[in-house]
């Protein structure tokens, strides 16, 4: 069996309430061994932490989400010094830019993110980084605070934002997106750039289930035990086997977030 790190899972959505730890055992029955939960606040980022605290192959984010911006406390960079201070957090964020939505005002979203990209700088981890319709600001925010380790999460761009992101140092996480034959040509036409040590893959569960899944479960639902349909366009795209891409993932993932587990270990 190949071993995976889904490198994005949203586990606390409110559609695993229902059967979160039924979703945990499907995927380490898919070989989904290692899983990188995402803190899109300081709440969601304390409730993964307790989660990942007991479990040497479940590492979580902490950060602020640019769509909660807007709404965080005012001690909430001093919550956030406290979550990174613990092992069991591989990065800061998610956090970005998100000018599609626009749900917090721009210049809060930029004002927090900065925030961010200094803390990850002071605690020297990785951020975990989210934009949409915010590119070049971005871009321009990453050169201006000289971040350096990073990914960039659920990566949708062209070759020429790809290659934008590795002249930065930077990992790209490929989701379901690539599997979409509708939005996702231009990704799927960057993917051969992508070197092998920088590539890591993710579902971004419960979002974007991949659309070459058939059938489709019924839930519509993604969740991390369907991360080996993603890796089967991304080796198709790329012209390698699973098991290479599989132990280049799983190196990245070491490489970047800091996982010490072994392949097939459970609790």
């Amino acid at each position: 069996m190949n071993f995976w790190c889904d490198a994005g899972v949203n586990l606390f959505s409110a559609q695993f309430d229902s059967d979160r730890a039924e979703v945990l055992l499907s995927a380490s029955q898919a070989g989904v061994n290692r899983l990188l939960l995402i803190g899109s606040d300081i709440t969601e980022s304390q409730r993964n932490l307790t989660l990942c605290q007991p479990n040497p192959h479940y590492k979580t984010t902490a950060g602020v989400h640019p769509h909660q911006a807007a709404a965080t406390a005012s001690d909430w960079v001093t919550q956030l010094n406290v979550l990174l201070a613990m092992p069991e957090v591989a990065a800061v964020g998610e956090c970005g830019l998100d000018f599609n939505r626009d749900f917090s005002p721009r210049p809060i979203q930029q004002q927090v993110f900065a925030e961010q990209l200094q803390l990850a700088k002071q605690w020297q981890k990785p951020v975990y980084l989210h934009e949409r319709d915010a590119f070049d600001t971005q871009l321009a925010m990453l050169k201006e605070q000289q971040i350096s380790q990073g990914i960039a999460h659920c990566f949708t761009g062209d070759r020429a934002q790809l290659q934008a992101y590795l002249d930065l140092g930077l990992y790209i996480g490929i989701t379901g997106w690539v599997c979409d034959e509708r939005r996702g040509q231009a990704l799927q036409q960057a993917i051969a750039y992508i070197p092998s040590d920088r590539l890591l893959l993710e579902t971004d569960a419960p979002y974007l289930l991949p659309r070459n899944i058939s059938p489709k479960p019924q839930s519509r639902r993604n969740e991390p035990a369907l991360l080996p349909a993603i890796a089967a366009k991304v080796a198709e795209l790329r012209g390698c086997s699973i098991s290479e891409l599989a132990s280049a993932c799983w190196r990245n993932s070491t490489t970047l977030f800091g996982y010490t587990d072994s392949p097939g270990m459970q609790e």
